[in-house]
Formats: C-alpha cells, structure tokens, sequence
C-alpha cells in the first residue's frame, strides 16, 4: 500500500456522515431481532432451536467476514465496499419484511449480516486514514454513538415496536434509511482511502471462517446447550485448532488476511488485552439483567428495555465528550477513573435483591454506561494510533473480530456461572424446610417458583461478582497504558483532488 500521500486539508465530514448513517443502522438491526424471536416463532410455528438462527446465523456471517474486512478495504475502494454491503443489507431488509416463509426471512437475515460485516471496521479505517492523530479522539468518540449505543438502543425499541405492532415493523423503519444511506452514497460518496492489489488467500478464508466461526457458535451456544454437548465443545475446539492454524498460515503470508504481527505494537496488544476484558465481563450484563428484570422480578420486556435506555443515552452523549478529552489528556486516566466506576457498579449489582427498587437499578446501569464511556473508545483509539497507516485495516479488523468472540466468551462464561450457582442453592434449598420468610405471600406465583427465582437471583449476584473481579484484572492492565506521541511525519490522505471511481 503506498503511503506516498500528501498533507491532509479538508476531513471528509459528509463521507463520514454517510458512512455513519449506514453503520448505525446496520448495527443497531443486529439486536433489533432478539425480542421479536418469540413473535416469529408464532407466526410461523418453529421451534425455538429453530428460531434462534436468526440471531445465531447472523453472528456467524458477521463473525466470519469481519475478519475478512483487512482484505476487502486494502484490496477496494472505500465506495465499492460501502455500495455493495449497503446494497447487500437493504436487499436483505427488503426480504425480510416481506418474507413469506421461516427459510425466507433466515436467508433474508444472512443477507443483511453479509452487509453489515463490514460496516464498522470500514467506518473506522475511514477515521483513522481521514484524521491526524490529534484530532482522532472527537471522531473515534462519534464512532462511539455506533458501536456502543446502537446495540444497546435495540432491545428498548424493538420491545416496545413488538408490543404494539407487528415483527415486520422493525425491518420496515430501517428499511428507508438504509436505501436513502445506499442512494447518497451512489451520488456523493468518493474514493479516497489508498489501495493495494493483494492476493486472497482461500486457505485462510477456510482457516477463518472455522476458527472465529466455531469459537462464536461454541461459546454462544453453551448458555442454552451446556458444555456437555458434543456440538458445543465440538464446535469450540475445532474453532481453537483453525484459530492456531490461521495464525502459524499467516506468518508465513507476505500479504496476510490477517496480520498478527501487529501485536508487536505494545500500546495496540494492551488496548486489545484491555478491550477482550471488559467485553468478557461486561456483555454479560446485557444477558443478566433482563433476566433480573424480566424473570426473577416479572416486569415486562418494555420495562426491561427502558430500564437500560438511560444508560445508552448517557453513552450517547459522553462518546464526543469522552473523545475530546482523550485528545486534551490521553486514555490512562480516563480509563482508570472508568474502570474504578464499573467495578464498584458492577459489585453492586451482585448485591441485588428481591426488592430492589427498579429505578435503583436503572440509576446504577446508567453509572456503569457512564464509566464505559470512559474506557472503550479511548482505550482502542490510544491502541491504533501505535499503527502504521498500512496496517489500519488489520488493526480495525481485529479489534471487532476480537470484540465479537470476547463477548461471546463472556456471555457464556457468566450464563454457566450462573446456572451451575443456582442449580447449586437449589439443592442447598431441596435439602433444607423451607424458610418463609423468603416467601411472599402476596404473589400469584408459586412456593417452588419464588424458590427458584430466589436461586437464580443467587446466580445472577455471583455472575456480576465474578464479572467486577474480570474488571479488576483491566483496571490493572490500565496503570500501565502510555499516551502514543503524536508522528507529524505521518503521512495523510489528499481529500481535495480525489476522483470518484
């Protein structure tokens, strides 16, 4: 890739907002479909094994193509890329709100997860190329709004879109603003990121796709299935042999789908280290507390969701701040003041009961969101900008290649603590007479279920308790973060002259 580019003079602020408008949407679809699983499931009389493909096939595409993402922005312009993935998702949100049959809207979702691959390490290469490192902390914190605040928005919108209208709905509201996004993007979006006629290399694509691919189907479905099953632990360890495999092939590339090497750069391996710790402990919550909410407490999935709506809100709106502040002062103490602030919520959070006030928990969700602003970004941006320019693709590639197994790993990891904790106290309760004072006498539910909510409450406390140990070992990790200098010999990209392609 040549880095012989001349000064920068004008950001290219109106193909960020293009690809920002694409990215959001692709995004936020991705959680968009949890809540309605239920309603297609009646409606088209599949099992819930079945059903869940919507969100398990989705994963996997994304799982396997954001990998891939190195190669694709090296090899390709910026418009081609972005052209065809939004085509790709419009096409598949297209498809899908008018599917006539389960298979239909399966292949519909695939579609979609085949566009929205490559929506965030595209949008981020584009910032990272666009902007000199001194400003990048304000854009980085924009990046923010769609990486952190679209999936969290999901759950609370699509609750309340599937309580009052059809499941059909969700794929209709994103519907337009996905063809307006492809329609600008044909007319105004211009090719200015530097290319490289690379070779892909099949064997990796193979190696990729069945290690991250089986690692994420492994772990995902370890929640549901349990580590005993052979597709489970089958699925995770053939997953681990392509990832190994995948590595040593890369080594031996001179044009990797996947450069490695790039964990040479110290700020980029602890960033990374940094970032696959919080995302073990902290995707999580987004598990454990509708199950707190919904089931042990028996508040309704719209509650559930407006519970967690101020907390995307105030990760919102601290994104730019949070960014800013990283250009004036770096990222160490950002991050330590975060990471104090999600320890100490999330140990809170292992204290709940059957009478914690509701507004309670949305107030302490919100101060967790709060030092989340503070740490991700700031932490991922102070990692990429150790990089080389030419390795801006592999660096964005594998921090959501990361992201997304680290978050699985997570989920699951917590989801058996909790269970194997509460399967745990009910043979503690089974063993013992029945204390009723921890029964409410007042509730339409019955002894044995308050006994089991009352077990699976010990779970979920013991899950976020393990969860602010995990957080502990980043806060450590955190003292030891250095501000990258600022290179003013970094060459940038000529956004004036740039022809469109």
């Amino acid at each position: 890739m040549s880095e012989n580019i001349s000064q920068e003079q004008k950001a290219p602020y109106g193909v960020i907002a293009i690809l920002f408008i694409g990215a959001f949407v692709a995004i936020l679809n991705e959680t968009f479909l949890n809540v309605a699983l239920p309603s297609i499931m009646t409606d088209f009389q599949v099992s819930p094994a079945k059903v869940q493909w919507l969100a398990t096939g989705y994963m996997l595409v994304n799982g396997i193509l954001i990998p891939a993402s190195a190669f694709f922005i090296q090899r390709f312009t910026n418009r081609s890329i972005f052209i065809t993935a939004m085509g790709l998702f419009t096409l598949g949100t297209l498809l899908a709100s008018i599917s006539p049959t389960f298979g239909v809207l399966l292949v519909a979702r695939l579609i979609q997860a085949s566009g929205s691959a490559i929506m965030m390490p595209l949008l981020m290469n584009v910032m990272l190329v666009a902007f000199p490192i001194e400003k990048r902390g304000q854009v980085m914190g924009f990046f923010g709004l769609v990486m952190i605040v679209a999936p969290a928005l999901g759950p609370t919108l699509s609750g309340f879109i599937v309580e009052h209208f059809s499941w059909r709905m969700l794929f209709n509201i994103v519907l337009p603003f996905s063809v307006l996004s492809l329609v600008y993007a044909i007319f105004k979006l211009k090719n200015f990121t530097p290319q490289n006629k690379i070779k892909l290399d099949i064997l990796s694509i193979i190696l990729s796709s069945i290690g991250f691919g089986g690692l994420l189907y492994g772990f995902s479905s370890a929640g549901e299935m349990g580590w005993s099953n052979p597709l489970v632990y089958g699925t995770v360890i053939a997953g681990t042999i392509g990832i190994v495999l995948l590595i040593l092939r890369q080594f031996r590339l001179k044009d990797p789908l996947l450069e490695f090497r790039i964990f040479k750069y110290p700020m980029f391996a602890l960033s990374s280290a940094i970032s696959i710790t919080i995302s073990l402990a902290l995707f999580s919550g987004m598990i454990l507390i509708p199950l707190y909410i919904q089931t042990v407490r028996g508040f309704s999935p719209t509650e559930a969701g407006l519970l967690m709506l101020p907390g995307a809100l105030v990760m919102g709106v601290m994104s730019p701040i949070s960014g800013r502040l990283f250009d004036k002062h770096g990222a160490k103490n950002m991050a330590i003041i975060g990471l104090v602030i999600m320890t100490v919520t999330t140990f809170l959070f292992s204290k709940l009961t059957m009478s914690t006030p509701y507004l309670l928990v949305g107030l302490m969700f919100s101060v967790r969101a709060f030092g989340m602003s503070l740490v991700n970004m700031p932490v991922m941006t102070n990692g990429l900008n150790q990089l080389p320019m030419k390795d801006y693709p592999h660096g964005t590639a594998m921090n959501n290649t990361l992201s997304q197994v680290a978050g699985a790993i997570g989920s699951a990891l917590m989801v058996t603590v909790m269970n194997s904790r509460m399967e745990a106290r009910l043979t503690e309760i089974s063993k013992e007479p029945i204390d009723m004072s921890m029964i409410d006498a007042n509730s339409s539910l019955s002894v044995p279920k308050q006994l089991e909510n009352l077990a699976m409450l010990n779970g979920i406390n013991f899950s976020f308790f393990v969860s602010a140990l995990i957080i502990v070992i980043a806060l450590i990790l955190a003292f030891f973060i250095k501000r990258v200098p600022i290179d003013k010999s970094e060459p940038k990209l000529d956004l004036t002259n740039t022809p469109k392609k």
